[in-house]
């Protein structure tokens, strides 16, 4: 008993430690990979290990998603048409990131259309005007994630067309990381270079939050084969697109990092589509 109560505490405290630490990694992530802002008390004499930050990115995709969820809920109930309201989703997406992955998708088309070496490759990506290759790459990816949601609206009952968006912004963060830590730096000097490259730990625990996400949203509105295609079919997007990346620049960017979390959304959309 003696035993038990000098325990009781100490286990009771290192549980909120392990639960202060999680909220903190999850603001961090959300500061990194969005404009909500984030109470200064997470930043204030803590260390910031974006490393760390990157195994909850699938747990920040959830939150930023809620916004989409919850507007999507709104306009079904004013009987809204479903590709406006696609758009408005897409919109207040946009606003919520900041555009930060489009910005990389469209880099990475600049870069990968135009460049006939690495380093011209790159010297591309770093600039930041838009080229041809990357305003039709934009172009596409609001249309074809339009159409997608669309497609969802106009298909499933509400809820679980909002779950849809919630499991694709979760598993399109995990293949973020999962892609940031599979190819080396392409050039030093970069963000995602400066920060570093997560670990095989960072990288599991993301793609276990990233998949359970998926799975538990999913299986409340497609059949468990249906989430399994999609996933999979996401996975070999991103696994793609990672294997061009190591042939034309030998390892990732932020650009190439953001354009996977792009990727990944247009694929899973697309399916989610063609499967509701």
């Amino acid at each position: 008993m003696l035993f038990e109560s000098l325990y009781r505490p100490f286990e009771q405290r290192e549980s909120r430690l392990i639960l202060d630490g999680f909220l903190t990694r999850i603001m961090h992530a959300l500061s990194f990979l969005s404009r909500i802002p984030v109470s200064d008390t997470f930043f204030n004499g803590v260390k910031v290990d974006m490393l760390a930050a990157t195994r909850v990115f699938p747990v920040t995709g959830l939150m930023i998603a809620l916004p989409s969820a919850f507007l999507l809920g709104l306009l079904d109930r004013a009987h809204a048409d479903p590709l406006v309201s696609a758009g408005l989703i897409l919109g207040i997406a946009t606003v919520i990131t900041g555009a930060l992955h489009e910005d990389g998708l469209a880099d990475t088309a600049d870069g990968f259309g135009g460049g006939a070496d690495k380093e011209r490759t790159l010297t591309i990506m770093k600039d930041s005007r838009i080229g041809s290759y990357g305003a039709i790459a934009l172009i596409l990816s609001y249309l074809a994630r339009a159409a997608a949601i669309a497609v969802l609206i106009r298909e499933l009952p509400w809820p679980a067309s909002a779950a849809c968006l919630i499991a694709v912004a979760s598993f399109s963060r995990a293949m973020m990381v999962w892609h940031w830590h599979d190819l080396p730096p392409a050039r030093e000097g970069g963000i995602a270079a400066s920060i570093g490259q997560p670990s095989r730990t960072d990288c599991n625990q993301a793609l276990f939050f990233g998949t359970a996400i998926a799975c538990v949203t999913l299986f409340s509105s497609i059949s468990i084969i249906g989430s399994i295609v999609i996933l999979s079919c996401a996975s070999a997007a991103a696994y793609l697109f990672g294997r061009q990346c190591q042939k034309k620049i030998n390892g990732h960017t932020g650009d190439t990092i953001g354009a996977t979390q792009q990727i990944t959304e247009i694929v899973m959309l697309v399916a989610l589509a063609l499967l509701a």
